[in-house]
């Protein structure tokens, strides 16, 4: 698991948004951002400079663009 803050997590997943590289994104019991892979890779994040609130605006964003989303 890696902690960072929104903004790096966001210039982390840049590259990657799109339903091409990312099969789903999901919040886990614990509040942390679970991004799984078309490649089967999955990263877990604990985001720590946000509210839920925030962290539930990326999901709205993810699935704007495709994006499988889950909480």
């Amino acid at each position: 698991m890696k902690t960072c803050s929104l903004n790096d997590f966001m210039q982390e997943l840049k590259p990657w948004l799109d339903k091409d590289h990312i099969r789903k994104a999901v919040l886990d019991a614990e509040g942390h951002f679970v991004v799984h892979f078309v490649d089967g890779m999955k990263n877990v994040y604990h985001i720590d400079d946000c509210n839920q609130e925030q962290i539930k605006d990326v999901l709205v964003k993810l699935k704007g663009m495709g994006i499988a989303v889950g909480e």
